[in-house]
């Protein structure tokens, strides 16, 4: 089945592609280096409509469909995953507000995240929690009219960048996942504390957090949708989040062949560019057919979000979050060993495309969990 990006979707990839070249790239490995959150660049990119995209523009948002977003977040994560991909998940949680938050819940904050003020988080793994979503162990208990929350978070991107999170706590232990409550929670509360982690393999620039919350108070009134029902709710935006990984690995994907296409046209050996040897031209023939692949499966996965058929949307994120995140791990590897000893060291990104592309094989749901979901879909 052709499919065809609209004149309007081809300008958004366009002014993504400029603002990345122009403004990401050129400063990503200090950013990398130093893991300095890009503030000032969420701020530029606002200007551009490149922050949570998706919002309605009563919001300040774009309004910008599901194909379009993915590419927003494929071009900022082929200019740099640490530095662009700050960019793109600056939104992590304006979904689960738009479809259940109060209205006073997106007033007050969807304007701030979309100007680029400030990200928001969403606290959901725990240390000893991660795919088992229902056996977290964060708890909420009511004391009149507010909510006291106990517990501890892990691996939570903007945990300590963002001024508010969506923590997702249970509130009916004896029920399970059916027992689970999201929470809005502002971070400059009494009892909320967030530890930067430093020591990961890549995406540096991003902020990753720890989060104690140790009798953090919250009104009731901050209950986002309904009580013991925040599992149900997370569910329904797993699919556009594994859209958005898919997304992700083919923008780094991209990244990683365009510097090995560069690297083997300059790069000379027995007195040729090594771009003329047979096996490095087949390594680069392989290299766009898995990006390409990875791309177009990615946009037919967002293009089912819009269809309304909850199913094949299901199944088509789970097999483009699956297959773009393996394919870019491979062909991020590709492009190092194109760059032989110099792809080794930091003098060529490549390096940092090769270790930014793993996470992609992890979060929002392994590859393992990938294969479940698919499989369930199919028996």
């Amino acid at each position: 089945m052709p499919f065809h990006l609209t004149p309007e979707q081809e300008a958004i990839r366009d002014a993504v592609r400029e603002f990345g070249s122009e403004e990401i790239r050129p400063v990503a490995a200090e950013y990398e280096a130093e893991q300095r959150y890009p503030a000032d660049l969420l701020s530029d990119a606002a200007e551009l409509d490149l922050v949570a995209p998706h919002v309605p523009e009563a919001y300040g948002g774009a309004g910008m469909d599901a194909i379009s977003t993915a590419i927003v977040t494929e071009q900022l994560w082929r200019a740099d995953p640490g530095v662009g991909g700050s960019i793109a998940a600056a939104d992590f949680g304006t979904g689960m507000l738009l479809e259940y938050g109060d209205e006073w819940m997106c007033e007050e904050w969807l304007p701030r995240i979309t100007a680029g003020e400030t990200s928001i988080a969403t606290g959901i793994s725990e240390p000893a929690h991660g795919s088992n979503v229902a056996g977290m162990e964060t708890r909420a208990e009511k004391e009149g009219d507010e909510w006291v929350i106990d517990g501890r978070k892990m691996w939570i991107t903007n945990g300590t960048v963002a001024d508010v999170t969506i923590i997702m706590a249970k509130t009916s232990p004896e029920q399970g996942h059916g027992g689970i409550t999201a929470f809005l929670t502002p971070t400059d509360v009494d009892g909320y504390e967030a530890t930067r982690i430093t020591n990961k393999l890549g995406i540096k620039a991003q902020d990753t957090a720890e989060i104690g919350l140790d009798d953090v108070r919250v009104p009731d009134a901050n209950v986002v949708g309904e009580v013991d029902r925040g599992f149900y709710q997370l569910m329904e935006f797993f699919a556009p989040a594994r859209v958005d990984v898919a997304a992700q690995a083919t923008g780094v994907a991209q990244a990683a062949l365009e510097e090995a296409i560069s690297y083997a046209d300059e790069r000379e050996q027995f007195d040729q560019r090594i771009s003329e040897f047979q096996a490095i031209r087949h390594k680069l023939a392989e290299m766009a057919t898995n990006v390409e692949a990875g791309r177009s499966l990615a946009y037919r996965a967002a293009a089912s979000l819009e269809s309304g058929d909850g199913g094949r949307a299901t199944k088509l994120a789970a097999m483009a979050k699956l297959f773009a995140s393996e394919r870019a791990v491979e062909v991020t590897d590709e492009a190092l060993q194109v760059h032989g000893g110099a792809g080794y060291v930091t003098d060529h990104p490549v390096e940092r495309f090769y270790r930014d592309a793993r996470v992609t094989k992890i979060y929002d749901g392994t590859s393992e969990i990938q294969k479940n979901i698919i499989a369930d879909q199919l028996l």
